[in-house]
C-alpha cells in the first residue's frame, strides 16, 4: 500500500493511494502507526469509496515523524563531499566501523511539491537524493532480521543543505546545525515494505534505481543498493541502547554519483553544475516508489548577532 497526506479543499486529510485517487484514512498516518492500525485502517478505505484523485490535491509530506536520523552511508558520496566541504581527501576509517547519523530537525519537514525557501545567510545551496526508511513498531537493542519487521515503509528523503553554513559550523568540532535544520522533504508517500521486497538483492540490499534533476538536466544516478550497510542494520544501530519508535525516518545518507553538488564539487575541484539558486527546480525519483519536485524561493536575510564575547574566566569562591 501507499498511504499519502495531503491538503483538500484547504483542509489536511490522509488517505490510501489506488491508481489517481485516495481513499479517506480514519486518521492520520502517525496516530495509526501508534495505534497499530495502519494496514486495518488501510484495507478498511480500500473497501470504501474513494475520495478525491491525485490532481485534485496538494501532497503533503506523508507524516510528521517525531524524530529524523540521517545517516551518511554511501562510501562514494563520504569520498566526494568531504573534499569540498573540509579540503580532506579519501573517507576515514571510522566510517567503515559503523554507520554514522545525526539528528535533524522535524519541524522543518516539508512536502513533496513544497517551495524552498534559500535559509538566511545561504549562498551554497544544495540538495541531498536519499530513501528513507519508517519505523512502524517500537524496539531497543534490535538485531537486523528484527529490524527488518520494525520497518514499516520507505520514503523519498531531500536533506537539503547550506553548504557555506555547514563547512562554517563543523570547523566546532560538532555536527551541521543551521547548514541543515531549515528543510528536510518526504514523499511523495510511504509506501509500505512488502511492495518493495521484490528489488531486494542477494545480499539483502534494496536494489532501486535512483535519479536527481536540476531544471530538468539529470545531475546524478545511483542505486540504493550501494549503501554500506542495509536499512535492517542501520535500525537496529540506531535502536542500540535506546529505542525506535513508530513514526520515526531513518535516512540513507545521499547516494554516490551525484546525489548531491558538493559531491561533483569535491571530485571537479570547482562549482560545476552551480549552487542552487531561486527558480531552480529539483526533481528525484527513486524506482519503486515514485518523484518529488521542489523550486528555490529566495529566503528571508539572517537575524544579525553579534561574535562572542571575551569573558573572564571567573570562577565562584570556595565556601
Amino acid at each position: 500500500m501507499r498511504f499519502a497526506t495531503f491538503r483538500h479543499d484547504g483542509e489536511r486529510h490522509s488517505g490510501v493511494v489506488s491508481g489517481d485517487a485516495l481513499h479517506p484514512l480514519s486518521a492520520d498516518p502517525l496516530t495509526l502507526l501508534r495505534a497499530g492500525e495502519l494496514y486495518t485502517d488501510g484495507w478498511n478505505s480500500l473497501d470504501g469509496p474513494a475520495g478525491p484523485s491525485l490532481a485534485e490535491v496538494e501532497l503533503l509530506a506523508p507524516l510528521q515523524p517525531p524524530t529524523v536520523r540521517d545517516f551518511v552511508a554511501f562510501e562514494e558520496h563520504v569520498e566526494g563531499v568531504r573534499k569540498s566541504v573540509d579540503g580532506t581527501s579519501g573517507v576515514p576509517d571510522a566510517w567503515y566501523a559503523a554507520p554514522a547519523f545525526y539528528f535533524t530537525n522535524p519541524y522543518a519537514v516539508t512536502g513533496p511539491g513544497a517551495d524552498i525557501a534559500v535559509p538566511p545567510g545561504c549562498h551554497v545551496l544544495d540538495f541531498e537524493l536519499e530513501v528513507a526508511a519508517v519505523i512502524g513498531a517500537t524496539g531497543g537493542d534490535l538485531t537486523p532480521e528484527q529490524a527488518r519487521t520494525h520497518i514499516v515503509g520507505y520514503t523519498i528523503l531531500n536533506d537539503w543543505s547550506a553548504r557555506d553554513l555547514q563547512s562554517a559550523e563543523m570547523k566546532v568540532s560538532l555536527g551541521p546545525a543551521k547548514g541543515k535544520d531549515f528543510a528536510t522533504t518526504l514523499g511523495p508517500w510511504l509506501v509500505t515494505a512488502d511492495e518493495l521486497e521484490p528489488y531486494r538483492d542477494g545480499d539483502g540490499f534494496l536494489r532501486l534505481g535512483m535519479t536527481v534533476a536540476v531544471n530538468g538536466e539529470e545531475i546524478g544516478r545511483d542505486l540504493l543498493s550501494n549503501m554500506g550497510w542495509p536499512f535492517e542494520e542501520l535500525v537496529a544501530y540506531a535502536s542500540r541502547g535506546t529505542q525506535v519508535r513508530p513514526g520515526d525516518v531513518l535516512g540513507s545518507g545521499t547516494c554516490g554519483n551525484g546525489g548531491c553538488l558538493a559531491e561533483l564539487w569535491g571530485v571537479r575541484g570547482r562549482q560545476d553544475p552551480p549552487p542552487l539558486r531561486p527558480g531552480d527546480t529539483v526533481t528525484m525519483t527513486v524506482e519503486g516508489i515514485g518523484t518529488i519536485s521542489n523550486t528555490i524561493v529566495e529566503g528571508a536575510d539572517p537575524v544579525p548577532l553579534p561574535p562572542a564575547r571575551r569573558r573572564p574566566r571567573d570562577r565562584p569562591s570556595a565556601a
